[in-house]
């Protein structure tokens, strides 16, 4: 029985689980998202709605990413030990029977042996060396059999709290929306005019030649940009970068900026303040916006679903501009997927171009995701 007793100690000598709990994370993220609901409710008597609400849609954002990646760490970890745990089933099975046998048996018992007072002298101490190993695999498995209830557990919760999440960005994007189309304090450094824009569109076959023929048309912007915030700027979407300036795409194609990979729907916002050059479709580029940080300097933005705010108004940094295109998953897609282990699905691509003078630059001069 001792022998058998170190054998399946030894077994069972696997480290525990890391540090880092995936249980806790999509907890904190759970609490990120119950926080964005507050503000969201906060948002309605704020001074500047705007960017209020503008917070809150990012803050749902956040929370949504964080909960996915929660619920998939948390996705990978409950199979990591289902698996762990169905392996070991026959040590599992024995480490049990001898806990509860040594339970039964009066500790006299336990420590007679065959042989004599020296046989039981030797099986005591044999005893007293193993059980204290014993009880901390015990203890190891109960914790690991607490961890996958807990884990099982939060999942079947998750639908609930990605449901009020997802309802809860909408319902903040709708009342951006909103807010934008009520709007009137921004201030103007210059008034569209449609025609002059209509036709600037007619006579340009590109992206390239709109832009150029567009910077060639002075605004009133006056700021020290290149000086203060030239590399250090945010994206203007929560992203990662898929086609960085001048790579060649699948088609064979290369373009000089780069293209942002980001979730259907995620708010496109200004990195810096800026004046709007131009909103709206243009070509075969969707929605385009385009923002004049700085006398001679452009940002391009291409591939929107939807713009906001009136050409010619100067934008605060962090303002919206628009929404990305797509579809939020429904809740049963994000739970399979996040079961499968799989992330938060960023199938929506932002095109960013920044232009100095009558030419593209390469976007890493002035913003920072390098």
């Amino acid at each position: 029985m001792m022998r058998a007793l170190a054998v399946l100690l030894l077994l069972w000598a696997a480290p525990l689980a890391a540090e880092t709990s995936p249980a806790d994370a999509a907890k904190s993220a759970a609490d990120k998202l119950a926080a964005a609901a507050d503000q969201l409710a906060a948002a309605e008597g704020a001074r500047d709605r705007v960017a209020a609400l503008t917070a809150t849609v990012q803050a749902y954002e956040a929370g949504l990413v964080a909960l996915r990646d929660g619920l998939r760490r948390a996705a990978i970890r409950r199979h990591a030990l289902e698996a762990e745990l169905a392996a070991r089933s026959d040590e599992v099975a024995q480490l049990l029977g001898v806990l509860e046998t040594m339970g039964r048996a009066p500790a006299p018992l336990l420590l007679l042996h065959p042989l004599g007072p020296t046989g039981t002298a030797r099986s005591g101490m044999l005893l007293a060396d193993v059980t204290p190993a014993l009880q901390a695999r015990a203890d190891a498995l109960k914790a690991q059999l607490d961890e996958l209830a807990i884990l099982q557990a939060l999942q079947e919760d998750a639908a609930g709290r990605l449901a009020l999440g997802l309802d809860g960005a909408q319902e903040a994007r709708t009342a951006l929306t909103t807010a934008i189309q009520d709007r009137t304090d921004l201030p103007k450094s210059f008034i569209d005019d449609p025609v002059q824009t209509a036709l600037l569109i007619a006579s340009s076959e590109t992206l390239d030649a709109f832009a150029s023929s567009l910077g060639e048309i002075p605004g009133d912007q006056d700021s020290t940009l290149s000086a203060s915030a030239a590399g250090n700027l945010s994206l203007p979407v929560f992203g990662t970068i898929l086609r960085k300036f001048g790579e060649t795409d699948a088609a064979g194609i290369s373009r000089p900026g780069i293209v942002i990979a980001t979730r259907p729907r995620a708010l496109v916002t200004t990195p810096v303040a800026a004046t709007l050059r131009f909103q709206g479709p243009l070509l075969t580029y969707g929605n385009v916006v385009i923002l004049e940080p700085a006398a001679g300097v452009l940002f391009v933005l291409a591939g929107l679903a939807e713009t906001f705010g009136e050409t010619g108004e100067i934008l605060p940094i962090g303002a919206p501009v628009g929404l990305m295109g797509g579809e939020s998953p429904a809740v049963n897609a994000i739970l399979r997927e996040t079961d499968q282990g799989n992330g938060a699905q960023a199938n929506e691509t932002l095109y960013l171009e920044v232009r100095e003078g009558q030419g593209p630059v390469n976007p890493a001069n002035w913003f920072a995701y390098e």
